[in-house]
């Protein structure tokens, strides 16, 4: 469940490096600063953002998908009760695959929405 959720989240983390810093820029400070800036709980309350639901289907399928696997990475590393059969994990890793594949097919200021999203909280 681990490597299914830590797809998505570094998945998430390089898109929010690529959308707001620049993608040639990979691995240069600023972008490595922006990638390592995304924060698990913050990307969780932006996937269930009113203004994420506002978004393409592509994004929102990744955000639904992140919040259950986050949810479920959670159980499997800290409830020593959890039980996770393989085949469903085997689904899960492949669901991640489809899904991140949709989500890098998002219009880009779709993407840089949802990144803005993730990394920023909204002031009232």
């Amino acid at each position: 469940m681990s490597t299914a959720y830590y797809a998505l989240f570094h998945g998430l983390a390089e898109c929010c490096a690529d959308e707001l810093f620049n993608r040639n820029m990979r691995g240069q400070p600023g972008w490595v600063r922006i990638y390592r800036s995304v924060n698990h709980g913050r990307a969780q309350e932006a996937c269930r953002s009113r203004e994420t639901r506002s978004l393409p289907i592509e994004i929102r399928d990744f955000a639904n998908l992140f919040v259950d696997l986050q949810d479920k990475r959670h159980r499997a590393d800290y409830d020593p009760l959890a039980v996770f059969y393989k085949s469903d994990v085997e689904r899960f890793i492949l669901d991640t695959r489809a899904v991140l594949r949709e989500f890098e097919t998002a219009d880009r200021r779709e993407r840089r929405s949802f990144a803005s999203l993730v990394l920023f909280r909204p002031r009232n």
